[in-house]
């Protein structure tokens, strides 16, 4: 598929179409650990949690499609295999065969949201300097919802679980 003329340079929604792929891979990471988190969370938080965890893997399943489909736009293969989300993502998937328990599950979704919400405001900007609006836009919207995210998820976390969380945002930000 060729797109002939979009008002975007051609190296611009390359790169712009790059960041999309990486966000996507974020994502849909963050979609199937969200996931598998509403099946396997116990313990005194399980009600709330498995609503909670629920409401944000729906959101996440509609932001997949949507960010996929922009790729598309600007004329771009999105990614579609486990393999390629792995390799792309700016987050890790759950390693352990194990669930977590509810306070860690609460943190590392916490810490995702919070990954995804800086690898989109880069490409907020680099689509604002392409002059995209639209991926400006998308991205915007998706910032505002893992933001939101991160908020209501440090939220249902004790004072040193917080704590323990923001050290290790500011060791992952100063190794990056």
């Amino acid at each position: 598929m060729s797109v002939q003329d979009m008002g975007l340079k051609s190296a611009d929604r390359k790169r712009v179409a790059q960041g999309l792929t990486r966000v996507l891979a974020s994502v849909y990471v963050v979609y199937v650990k969200t996931h598998n988190y509403h099946w396997n969370v116990t313990g005194p938080l399980f009600q709330p949690l498995h609503g909670l965890f629920e409401e944000q893997y729906m959101v996440l399943a509609k932001a997949v499609d949507e960010i996929a489909e922009r790729i598309r736009s600007l004329g771009y293969r999105a990614p579609g295999t486990m393999q390629e989300f792995l390799k792309l993502s700016h987050v890790q998937e759950e390693g352990s065969e194990k669930a977590p328990e509810a306070e860690e599950m609460v943190m590392n979704l916490q810490r995702d949201h919070e990954a995804i919400s800086g690898a989109g405001r880069k490409l907020i900007h680099l689509a604002s300097e392409a002059g995209d609006d639209a991926t400006s836009d998308l991205m915007t919207k998706q910032l505002e919802f893992n933001e939101k995210t991160a908020w209501m998820l440090r939220s249902f976390l004790t004072p040193a679980a917080s704590v323990n969380s923001a050290l290790h945002t500011q060791a992952l930000d100063s190794a990056n």
